[in-house]
């Protein structure tokens, strides 16, 4: 008996039916899945405000590292008696300060006074700050002895003394290139032992004074 037909026949039904039904599921396929034309990514919706406007989210803003410093800043708190002042009082207290130097400088010094047998006293004067050309008149008892220039080196001036009290003066003509008038006075006794040591700090016109009484 001769079959190999029937056989064939089968064969061919069968490659058939796998075609439609691989042709069915490429069908389906494009129907569910959407074409779109856009080549990126999913976009993620973003819930709504009641608005109806998308709500956006506030970053963190990053610091920045130009503002970021290794160190806290030292916070300077200018005290004084326990009550913190401005820098605006701070500098008013230095020119108070400095106001109340130069009226000091004003005023008359009075460099003291000593006693002595002697019938003279030697004087030596120098000016012991910046060498600015001071110049002084030297006053004894009420009359010019003596004008000088105050150097880098002591300039002596002798003092004949009269029984009783002795008032010995200097009295700033200048207060050279940079004020006051300055000058370190040394004080020697007739057999030459120094007696005192002084400074004075004056302002044109202003006196230093010395008493010295002679018994």
């Amino acid at each position: 008996m001769y079959t190999a037909p029937i056989q064939f026949s089968h064969m061919k039904s069968g490659l058939l039916l796998l075609v439609m039904l691989l042709v069915g599921l490429g069908t389906y396929a494009q129907i569910e899945i959407p074409r779109t034309t856009n080549t990126g990514g999913l976009l993620k919706a973003e819930p709504e405000s009641k608005s109806g406007f998308p709500l956006l989210k506030a970053e963190n803003p990053k610091e920045s590292k130009y503002l970021k410093t290794d160190k806290a800043k030292k916070i300077d708190f200018r005290e004084t008696n326990d009550e913190l002042i401005t820098a605006g009082e701070v500098v008013e207290k230095k020119w108070k300060k400095e106001r109340d130097i130069k009226n000091a400088h004003k005023e008359n010094q009075y460099l003291g006074d000593f006693t002595t047998s002697g019938k003279f006293v030697e004087l030596y004067a120098r000016d012991h700050e910046y060498v600015d050309g001071d110049k002084v008149r030297v006053i004894i008892n009420g009359v010019e002895v003596q004008r000088i220039t105050l150097g880098a080196g002591y300039h002596p001036v002798l003092a004949k003394l009269a029984s009783g009290f002795n008032n010995i003066e200097f009295e700033a003509l200048n207060q050279g290139t940079s004020g006051p008038n300055t000058a370190e006075l040394k004080v020697l006794d007739e057999e030459g032992k120094l007696v005192t040591t002084k400074v004075w700090n004056l302002l044109t016109g202003a006196k230093a004074s010395l008493i010295v009484v002679k018994k």
